[in-house]
């Protein structure tokens, strides 16, 4: 049996890697500061209540990220021996249904709001002796919660790309979720103070159907991954063009007449293999182990591919249906 080789992303991507940890680090404790001082000043506002709990259920991507990193790069042995690589993908799944749950919870708890007609009120406070309106206290408070979520999301977008990191990519989705709660929550208590009791609930659910559908592709995603659908680009989820580069390769080798591939994703990495009908007999196991490593060289997701002989190959699921 072909040993598992341990992985390690390529040298000019390890760099990166430890950046993204890095990122993830600060976005816990900025997360956990914001926590604390929503709570403080949230009041009966039903946008600071949902942003609030928007905020606390953020913190599952980055903590699901941290936990991980620590067991996929785990060496293949007897009881696992693939690695611990699919391990990326249940963080992927954790992080993903976080998010679908945010924008059910603003869908639900500002709907119920806006039907039972709650006409919040934000009173004022004593500060060094000087009287302020709550509003202002909160609307500093969502500011601070919102501002440095579009920067870390930004910033961890072209990371999660370039190392195939979904879940990273769905936490600076829950980043994106972050600020615009903020910006909904902002609008809301301004709105209150104008005297439009509706405005709060009103601008807490107004970004529910977008979180809700961000989630829900995310979640979907993440399911398929763990049901080994062959692999999906990061950024778009569409069908990855490495399949058809290798299909391409196969195809231009004088030694084999017919192939069919088929891949599936564990994390950052893919496990791969050919079926091939050849041409002849002769020299098959250095065909076989050239074309294999060459194909295992095409990219660094290209962790394992195995070519197995065939008599024939049959026809395509579709073909057959």
């Amino acid at each position: 049996m072909k040993p598992i080789k341990n992985f390690e992303f390529p040298p000019e991507l390890q760099p990166l890697y430890r950046k993204a940890k890095r990122l993830e680090w600060i976005t816990i404790v900025y997360l956990a500061i914001t926590i604390v001082i929503m709570f403080l000043t949230m009041g009966n506002s039903q946008a600071m209540k949902t942003a609030w709990f928007e905020d606390v259920l953020s913190l599952t991507p980055s903590i699901a990220f941290l936990v991980v990193s620590r067991i996929f790069l785990k060496p293949a042995n007897k009881e696992f021996p693939y690695g611990y690589h699919k391990v990326v993908s249940i963080a992927y799944l954790c992080s993903s249904l976080a998010l679908f749950s945010v924008g059910c919870f603003l869908v639900i708890d500002s709907a119920t709001t806006l039907l039972k007609a709650d006409r919040p009120t934000i009173s004022t406070i004593v500060i060094f002796g000087q009287q302020i309106w709550l509003g202002y206290v909160m609307i500093a408070a969502l500011i601070w919660g919102t501002v440095p979520a579009i920067f870390l999301g930004r910033a961890k977008l072209p990371l999660a790309e370039k190392l195939h990191e979904k879940n990273l990519h769905t936490d600076a989705e829950m980043q994106k979720a972050d600020w615009m709660t903020g910006v909904a929550a902002i609008l809301g208590i301004v709105g209150i103070g104008f005297g439009f009791w509706w405005a709060d609930a009103a601008a807490a659910s107004l970004i529910a159907v977008d979180i809700i559908k961000d989630g829900f592709k995310n979640l979907k995603q993440a399911l398929f991954d763990l049901m080994d659908q062959i692999p999906k680009t990061v950024d778009n989820q569409k069908t990855d063009p490495l399949i058809k580069h290798i299909e391409e390769y196969l195809k231009e080798k004088a030694w084999i007449k017919e192939s069919a591939i088929r891949l599936r994703e564990d994390g950052h990495i893919y496990f791969g293999e050919a079926f091939v009908v050849p041409v002849a007999t002769t020299n098959l196991t250095e065909h076989i182990e050239k074309t294999s490593q060459e194909i295992e060289n095409m990219h660094w997701h290209l962790h394992e591919f195995i070519i197995t002989l065939v008599s024939h190959l049959p026809a395509p699921a579709d073909e057959q249906a």
